[in-house]
């Protein structure tokens, strides 16, 4: 072989070889024949062969080479294009050995060889292109990307750049959009605010794929963007599995599944997080925040509180050990600021999701077995502990820790603990009285056994945090007395002290927010005495502190909303106040009973100063940012405190201007959606009266105008007091004055029979309201069709109200039957038809001697000869109107009169068209 020189011959010997099974042989000898050979056609017929040779030796992509090599010779060389297509098959490139049978099909439509090959790979084409494009097969492939610890962060990063640009929320892919930035480390992605739902197939597909201990392994990394996405992924897909989604997702959602494991499976999961040592702080924060959403029942309506049962079983001993944890103290669980008020809020509504004496019995047994299982006399950790978590039980469900209080020994430990000579204990013990002396009961206890020691320790102590507690407590026992001036626990002055000392604690900026926070604890009490309220206000740098302070607390320290809120309340005097009977004053005094005093600073005039000074010093601005604490904590109650305190701001007509300028109308319109009963009522008053005196355009910008609307409407309710009532109605007429949008809004949410029930009120100002609102919906079609219905007064309603002596009620009945009969002609003819007396009511209307009134009556008239009724034109002509209509329309042009003038003279033109009357010439 050595010395031939001839391709040809390289070849053939290549041939030989291979005809015997030497296959690594003839690929020597056709290699040798390429780099010898010129001709082209012998070239490509020495590729071909090698590539059968590496056909044979199973090396696909040297094979798939070679056979494209002679097909760039000879297009036509079927040999060649079937062992590239056999190439191409096996290396899984099925649509181009597909174009390469068909071909050979093509040049030989008889061979069976190519029309089998190519009725086998066109079926595993469809096959694979339906696992290819399948959901299933694109969310496993990037789960495995995602979920690989060893795979490239750039990979990573390149599909989840894939889900955030694959076009349309409507595309499948997006199911693991959640699951995708959960997964990532990479902050900007995480920061992408979207919002991901499932259908129940695929929220538990997701669950079996990821696994819910790998997902709780993930909320429990110390960080606090990846928590709240995780927290956000299982909040989707407990929505999914519960129905909580209300979204229509076509025939997908046709198949039920049974999700009940799956969810108990996550509950008891999530349950394991809140006392795992294992879990970080934030992680810890969002497992209470899940289970604080998903467990009690939304609707207390509904019968089956079974999750809220199970996790009293399963997880409130868990709950306690939260609440119990000393930051101060080694070996604790990782927690944030907010993780314990997180667990009494828990606590709370696990106590209010129960229905009867039994189940509250048990709740109460296992926080009682909890804490008294705690007490050791020879571990002082463990009783700091056990007071701990009655703290917790404090701010929480209150009934329970009251009466895990009044047990024997508590109190005592509680003062016993305040005399310790550890900073920790004094710490605790003092944060526990200052939580249990709500009670008036307690209250007094403590003022007779732990006031002394409270005043020690702040005199003492060297720890801010326990000296500002300390303060708090002092604040808070002082303030046991609530508004009522004849009961001041401390003496004349002491209380004004404690604030100026509190005021002191919040301006000083070097201090910790979490410290300053207790300052405001402090006034929230003591603003309860007027004199404190008062001093406040006047106090700006005070002031500001405290509303810099509840702007910050809803990004950092969300406990500080409440406290805010608490003392903006006392200082508006927004509280509920009961109304006492002068009787009830005298027969209390007659008996010797106590009766409650008010503080002369609280009267109306004192009240309204403070809220001046408040507007001034930009409360409307911290309002707003409070509002828009999107968290847990912001509770219905801290949203019915501040619905309160934007009502009192703006009871001033002139006050509601800045209000709106501040963004105090876009802040109320949450608050009148949601939130407790009185809270949304409070919010939707407010908003009446900004809306019945503001340009509601300015005030609600934008769409949010046409969110106003229903609480609004919900202040037509029969229950609602008469003041409501009626800011409610002339702030609807103002929107409905507005634009037709606006009307059909008012209409859709069912408004109409209440607006028509309010027009046969005694009441002058609500019935007078109410017909300025209808007069602007008479424009809508669905209000005129109900006028035109016969069997009803609506229409002699209106007609009879032209005559009433308010002038303002005037004014709106004539103008609404003025735009009826415009749009209506049929209701020209009723309107004769629904009283005798409505050629008199017509008569008195245009000789009204206020110009609008008066032109009203000219309009309606005008309409009842444009009516085409001719007998109701004749029938006006023959009578006295003729002439009224002459006397004006001959009238001298005047400016502040044209506009009745004119329409005068057009119905006299209207009529001599209709040839009722004729021109009057001069002889």
């Amino acid at each position: 072989m050595g010395e031939m020189a001839d391709p040809i011959q390289f070849k053939d010997e290549g041939n030989k070889h291979f005809q015997a099974g030497e296959v690594d042989k003839a690929i020597e000898c056709y290699t040798k024949a390429i780099k010898l050979c010129t001709d082209k056609k012998v070239l490509a017929v020495v590729y071909r062969n090698r590539s059968a040779c590496f056909l044979k030796k199973e090396s696909y992509t040297n094979a798939a080479s070679d056979a494209s090599k002679a097909i760039d010779v000879d297009a036509a060389d079927v040999k060649a294009l079937f062992r590239r297509c056999q190439a191409l098959e096996k290396l899984g490139k099925l649509d181009m050995a597909f174009k390469d049978v068909q071909r050979c099909s093509t040049i030989e439509p008889k061979n069976k060889t190519f029309l089998e090959t190519l009725r086998r790979l066109g079926a595993e084409i469809q096959a694979k292109l339906k696992t290819t494009f399948s959901t299933d097969s694109r969310v496993q492939n990037m789960f495995d990307i995602l979920l690989d610890e060893e795979m490239d962060k750039d990979k990573k990063e390149m599909v989840l750049l894939l889900i955030l640009t694959t076009p349309g929320p409507s595309s499948q892919i997006w199911i693991i959009f959640k699951v995708a930035i959960v997964m990532s480390s990479n902050s900007s992605l995480l920061d992408t605010q979207l919002t991901c739902m499932f259908v129940s197939e695929q929220a538990m597909a997701i669950i079996h794929l990821v696994g819910i201990d790998k997902l709780c392994s993930i909320m429990a990394v110390d960080n606090e963007d990846i928590a709240l996405a995780t927290c956000d992924l299982f909040q989707c897909i407990n929505d999914s599995l519960t129905g909580g989604d209300r979204r229509f997702y076509g025939k997908e959602e046709a198949l039920v599944l049974d999700a009940s494991k799956d969810l108990k499976s996550i509950l008891m999961a999530l349950l394991e997080m809140v006392a795992s040592k294992k879990v970080s702080g934030h992680g810890r924060d969002q497992a209470l925040n899940l289970l604080t959403r998903n467990v009690p029942r939304k609707d207390k309506k509904d019968p089956d509180h079974s999750k809220s049962l199970f996790t009293i079983d399963h997880g409130l001993k868990k709950i306690l050990k939260v609440c119990g944890q000393i930051p101060d103290l080694p070996d604790q669980l990782p927690m944030t600021e907010n993780t314990q008020l997180i667990a009494s809020v828990l606590l709370d509504k696990l106590w209010d999701d129960l229905r009867c004496d039994p189940e509250r019995d048990n709740y109460r047994e296992v926080c009682d077995e909890y804490i008294k299982g705690k007490f050791d006399p020879n571990d002082m950790d463990r009783n700091i502990h056990a007071i701990n978590a009655l703290s917790g039980l404090l701010q929480g469900p209150f009934e329970v820790g009251n009466q895990l209080v009044g047990r024997q020994g508590i109190m005592e430990m509680m003062v016993a603990l305040c005399g310790s000579e550890r900073e920790v204990d004094q710490m605790v013990a003092v944060e526990a009285l200052i939580h249990s002396s709500t009670k008036m009961s307690r209250a007094s206890f403590i003022i007779t056994n732990g006031v002394s020691l409270l005043k020690d320790i702040y005199k003492k102590t060297k720890n801010d945090k326990i000296k500002i507690r300390a303060l708090v407590g002092l604040c808070k026992l002082g303030s046991a007395g609530g508004d009522d001036y004849s009961m001041r626990q401390f003496a004349e002055g002491s209380t004004e002290k404690l604030a100026k000392q509190c005021r002191k604690w919040l301006c000083n900026s070097a201090m910790d927010t979490r410290t300053r926070k207790w300052a405001i604890e402090g006034l929230a009490y003591l603003t309860q005495d007027a004199d404190v309220k008062d001093d406040f206000v006047e106090d700006d740098p005070a002031m500001k502190a405290m509303f810099d302070l509840a702007k910050v607390g809803t990004s950092k320290d969300k406990t500080i909303l409440y406290a805010v809120a608490c003392t903006l309340v006392n200082c508006t005097n927004s509280y509920e106040k009961k109304d006492i009977m002068p009787e009830l004053v005298q027969l209390a005094k007659f008996s010797k009973q106590h009766v409650p005093e008010q503080h002369p600073k609280d009267k109306k005039d004192f009240i309204q100063k403070r809220v001046k000074r408040m507007l001034k010093g930009g409360v409307i601005s911290a309002l707003t940012v409070m509002v828009k604490a999107d968290n847990v904590l912001l509770t219905d109650q801290t949203k019915e405190m501040l619905a309160r305190v934007f009502l009192a701001l703006a009871d001033d007509p002139k006050d509601r201007g800045t209000i709106c300028a501040h963004g105090g109308g876009k802040a109320l319109i949450p608050l009148a959606l949601e939130g407790s009963a009185i809270g949304k009522v409070r919010a939707a008053h407010a908003l009446a009266k900004i809306a019945a005196v503001s340009n509601p355009e300015i005030a609600f910008p934008g769409e949010r105008i046409y969110e106003v609307v229903r609480p609004l409407v919900s202040l037509l309710h029969p229950e609602r007091d008469g003041v409501q009532n009626y800011e409610a109605l002339l702030s609807l007429t103002n929107l409905a004055g507005l634009n037709d949008k606006l009307r059909v809004k008012i209409l859709k949410e069912k408004a109409l029979p209440e607006i028509e029930q309010y027009m046969f009120e005694d009441h002058d100002h609500i019935r007078q309201a109410a017909t300025e609102c209808m007069c602007n919906l008479v424009t809508c079609k669905e209000v005129q069709d109900r006028y035109l219905e016969d069997g009803n007064d609506r229409l002699k309603l209106l007609v009879l109200m032209c005559v009433e002596d308010n002038e303002k009620l005037q004014r709106a009945a004539a103008g609404g039957l003025a735009m009826l009969t415009a749009a209506q002609k049929k209701l020209c003819t009723k309107m004769t038809l629904v009283t005798l007396q409505w050629m008199e009511i017509l008569q008195r209307l245009i000789l009204h001697d206020q110009p609008q009134i008066q032109h009203r009556g000219l309009v309606i008239v005008y309409n009842m000869l444009n009516s085409d009724d001719n007998e109701l034109a004749k029938k006006l002509m023959e009578s006295e109107i003729l002439e009224i209509l002459t006397v004006i329309g001959k009238a001298m042009d005047n400016p502040k009169r044209q506009i009745v003038i004119d329409v005068a003279r057009t119905c006299l033109v209207k009529a001599m068209d209709l040839g009722l009357i004729k021109p009057f010439t001069t002889p």
